[in-house]
């Protein structure tokens, strides 16, 4: 076990309780119950639906982070992307790594290594990390609009560690 690293501090407010990191308040709860709860709304509105759901909220999300971290930290282009994967990475999801990016064209391919999802639910035969889509199209769109771009993306994932014969997921990210 590593200790948490000096570059995501996690601030705790001795009257409050709250947990900050990168200025925003965060929740610290075990992974089987977040998951836990993802499943129970998943079971009760479909996964489609959850999954469409989850995307606009992500997509929402992503933006409003990326745009914020950029202007704390002076990040533009690519940078904000690599930023937004690495904190992504540092928060237990899993580890994000941008296998191909291209804002020209506005395309992206990450790779998802140590799904949270997978860790806790196993080979389920089917793709269970939909709610990442939303956050790359958000964090693209964000970083695709402060460089004056009207270039808009989708994302999708094409592949899970819980479909048997895959390692890891995959997502692309490309234009609407």
């Amino acid at each position: 076990m590593t200790k948490m690293a000096p570059e995501l501090p996690i601030e705790v407010d001795s009257e409050t309780g709250v947990w900050t990191t990168d200025a925003l308040p965060m929740l610290y709860v075990p992974r089987h119950f977040f998951i836990n709860n993802h499943v129970a709304v998943e079971e009760a509105l479909g996964a489609e639906k959850y999954a469409e759901i989850l995307y606009d909220a992500g997509y929402k999300s992503a933006w409003h982070w990326c745009e914020k971290e950029a202007e704390l930290h002076g990040l533009t282009g690519v940078a904000v992307f690599e930023h937004y994967m690495t904190r992504l990475s540092q928060r237990g999801w899993g580890r994000f790594i941008t296998e191909q990016i291209d804002l020209e064209e506005g395309t992206a391919q990450v790779r998802l290594e140590h799904s949270a999802f997978v860790y806790q639910l196993g080979k389920v035969g089917r793709k269970i990390e939909y709610m990442f889509t939303g956050w790359f199209a958000g964090a693209m769109d964000q970083i695709l609009s402060a460089r004056g771009s009207e270039l808009r993306t989708v994302a999708e994932q094409v592949q899970s560690a819980a479909e048997e014969g895959h390692d890891h997921g995959l997502f692309v990210v490309k234009p609407q």
